[in-house]
């Protein structure tokens, strides 16, 4: 029987992407895990697996197509001995839930092979879909062990019927659907804009895929997420000669640590020695961690990324700064994977290497805080009674007030300073 392969979620905010490159044609034989394309989401360029085994039979969207929406049909597998004029016309596209934009926390740290929970989207392969059907199974209570936690015929073969049952409209009616917050939603619109300025000289720049989740989400979390600001002055004397110490030791091998990488240590210390801030916000919830993963915004052509570093606290520095230097690289070409820039509890934005001395940075839900990092600044100071020059650096922790109040927040943005001002300690 023909089955049909389907546009596929690579992250849990892709609703559609760019079919950039097939790697097969029709007539080829493909088995379960060949990579059958490249695909362009609205953060990188993703290879896509086959989950069934068989025969290209048609394929419905050439290379280069862009804004194909999730689930649609882009081509078309046939089984061994079957013609490819069995192969059915292209199903309607499916359209990507809403809701997908602003999944909860709950969602996204979820392990992918565990079964779903209600209300969230189900990746099976159409082979998959077809014999659960059959069964009489629900794909929610279903564990897929396919790419990405994907459904694949194996994991339902043996599975034990298990009735899906459907909810009531009027219960689905009056569930809330948690939408992406449209990029303009609190300007004038596009004819309003556009008339303004209509005799004046532009450049009309298109929205990007990469663009448009950017201003849907921090509008999102401008609008929805309950902001409070704590600003403390740090003195570097002690962290620069302590760097520019290990630095010379650590010439021969090719390591020069940077002060970001001080600030990522600093804060994934901190994180454990506050606990209740390591936290992020789950809709009806609050998860609190063990671990401490930070991520680091990186800004590439276009926007930004922000990579996560996981178990940070446990990682030397010179480790933080390879893992980080490797996937700021990556970043900049596109190449990383969803579970490399999703998750982590706290973020960092160090915009001091630009010079900009201080600034507010705007939350990443379903993070807690984000730490906003300026220039290190030659001043007056005061010690002991007594003026004397030193370099200071400013730093704005931006906080969820649902998951941190002030009290638990200065707690957070001191412990950091703590770390940065002694970092001897942050080794022990």
């Amino acid at each position: 029987m023909a089955i049909e392969i389907l546009m596929p979620a690579l992250s849990p905010t892709m609703e559609e992407g760019t079919l950039a490159k097939w790697l097969v044609k029709e007539g080829d034989v493909v088995k379960s895990g060949q990579i059958l394309a490249e695909i362009e989401t609205d953060k990188a360029t993703m290879e896509f697996e086959a989950v069934d085994e068989g025969t290209i039979g048609r394929i419905l969207v050439a290379e280069g197509t862009a804004g194909v929406k999730v689930n649609t049909a882009i081509a078309v597998l046939v089984e061994d001995g079957e013609s490819a004029d069995a192969a059915p016309a292209p199903a309607k596209a499916a359209a990507a839930p809403a809701a997908v934009a602003a999944a909860p926390a709950a969602v996204a740290a979820a392990p992918a092979a565990a079964p779903k929970a209600a209300g969230v989207r189900v990746f099976a392969s159409p082979l998959a879909r077809r014999i659960a059907a059959e069964k009489g199974l629900d794909l929610s209570k279903v564990a897929g062990s396919g790419p990405h936690g994907r459904i694949v015929r194996a994991d339902v073969e043996g599975a034990q019927a298990v009735k899906a049952v459907a909810a009531p409209v009027a219960a689905a009616a009056a569930a809330p659907v948690a939408a992406a917050a449209p990029a303009m939603a609190s300007g004038p619109s596009t004819d309003v804009v556009l008339k303004t300025y209509a005799d004046r000289p532009f450049t009309e720049v298109k929205l990007d895929g990469m663009r448009k989740t950017i201003a849907a989400r921090l509008t999102e979390a401008k609008q929805t997420v309950p902001h409070f600001y704590l600003r403390r002055d740090i003195e570097l004397d002690a962290l620069m000669a302590f760097r520019a110490e290990l630095n010379a030791k650590l010439e021969g091998r090719g390591v020069k640590l940077s002060v970001n990488d001080f600030v990522i240590k600093a804060c994934a210390l901190a994180l454990l020695q506050v606990p209740a801030a390591n936290a992020v916000w789950a809709g009806d919830r609050v998860l609190q961690f063990k671990k401490s993963d930070v991520a680091v915004a990186v800004a590439i052509e276009g926007g930004l990324f922000t990579p996560v570093l996981k178990d940070a606290e446990a990682k030397s520095l010179s480790a933080l700064s390879a893992e980080m230097k490797d996937l700021a690289k990556r970043a900049r070409d596109r190449k990383l994977a969803p579970h490399e820039y999703q998750g982590g509890s706290f973020a960092i934005s160090n915009l001091g290497m630009f010079g900009i001395d201080n600034f507010d940075a705007i939350i990443n839900p379903p993070h807690a805080a984000i730490l906003a990092v300026g220039a290190g600044v030659t001043k007056p100071i005061v010690k002991n009674g007594a003026v004397v020059i030193g370099t200071v650096m400013s730093v704005t922790l931006s906080v969820d007030h649902r998951v941190i109040d002030g009290a638990l927040g200065a707690q957070l943005v001191n412990a950091i300073k703590d770390n940065l001002e002694n970092p001897l300690a942050m080794l022990a």
